[in-house]
């Protein structure tokens, strides 16, 4: 039986991500990252393979990221039970598009930033429970289509500001199992929905922090852990701005997180690549979970982290009518293969 403190479930018998998998595209293979990625895409837009939009390059490139991580899990998409994913197009249609060819039952997901987490957390609770034995959790996003659907289109030429962020062309996936060999989740926090009053798009950070501290915030009183019992706290994509933020709450609220990590800051340089203030997307936390945190992980070189991925839950038609962006962040508690889950 899971154990309830707070908001989060704590697993007695913790289920595992046994195989994982991320994809990027070209901004991706100029990162920090680029080494860890399974494939690496120059042409984001797909045109070779058919695609005629950047929307259905995204779908693509979620697709072969599934298509890996199961490969490396040495089972085929017909003997995936449930998959839970997500992206930043209108009614989760990357996703959508993926699962119409892989023909998976599917739960689609729409939380923003914040996606890979959130079926990270609902595919452990489902194989924790015996509901599922082979579950996929995935999410996607597409420098070009986000722009295009939240912002101006490329054509347009906008000057993007200093706290821009640049959202990532990749996807991530990770398969759980109710047990056997892989990384253990050992818990899942569901966040609550937090609105700072930010009315800005173009600084997706100073909305998404207070959702991560309040998360943090949360789990830290539901289980009495503090940050130091961790060896890193990543959260998803709050990039400089929101990784600032972020540490000036937790300071003000007595819980320094001096071994915290932001995803939008590891997957690019963000000095030198022109990406302002660090990288976005659903794509990206997700990205960064499969390429760096796992295999370090599954290496020993991390016995226990906490992962948080942060959304910021506007949409095209909100943002003109002048509301403000609410955001929302998940967390998953993380161990090592060799037992470093804090029991």
């Amino acid at each position: 039986m899971a154990i309830r403190r707070g908001d989060t479930v704590i697993f007695s018998h913790p289920p595992v991500i046994a195989a994982w998998a991320a994809v990027g595209g070209k901004k991706e293979s100029e990162g920090p990252l680029a080494a860890s990625f399974d494939e690496l895409v120059q042409d984001a837009s797909f045109a070779s393979q058919g695609c005629k939009s950047w929307e259905q390059g995204e779908s693509l490139l979620q697709e072969r990221c599934a298509r890996r991580c199961l490969d490396k899990a040495g089972i085929t998409p017909e003997e995936v039970e449930l998959a839970f994913a997500g992206d930043l197009q209108a009614q989760c249609t990357a996703s959508n598009y993926t699962m119409r060819t892989l023909n998976i039952p599917f739960a689609g997901l729409y939380g923003a930033c914040s996606t890979m987490t959130e079926g990270l957390c609902l595919g452990a609770m489902a194989a924790a429970a015996g509901y599922a034995r082979q579950v996929l959790a995935m999410s996607s996003s597409h420098f070009c289509a986000a722009e295009r659907e939240f912002r101006t289109p490329l054509e347009y030429g906008g000057k993007r500001t200093t706290t821009a962020q640049w959202t990532a062309t990749a996807a991530g996936a990770c398969l759980l199992r109710p047990s056997g060999s892989g990384v253990p989740v050992l818990s899942a926090t569901i966040g609550r929905v937090c609105d700072p009053q930010v009315m800005d798009i173009n600084n997706m950070g100073a909305a998404m922090a207070p959702a991560a501290a309040a998360t943090l915030l949360a789990y830290f009183s539901g289980t009495g852990t503090r940050p130091e019992d961790f060896d890193a706290v990543f959260t998803g994509d709050l990039g400089q701005v929101g990784t600032e933020l972020l540490h000036e709450m937790m300071q003000s609220a007595h819980h320094p997180i001096p071994n915290h990590r932001d995803c939008g800051c590891l997957i690019y340089d963000v000095e030198g690549q022109n990406v302002q203030s660090g990288g976005s997307g659903a794509g990206c936390s997700a990205a960064v979970l499969a390429a760096y945190v796992l295999p370090k992980l599954m290496s020993g070189e991390y016995r226990r982290v906490l992962f948080l991925s942060t959304g910021a839950l506007m949409s095209q038609t909100t943002f003109l009518q002048g509301e403000s962006i609410p955001g929302i962040a998940h967390c998953i508690e993380l161990g090592s293969p060799e037992g470093g889950n804090g029991k």
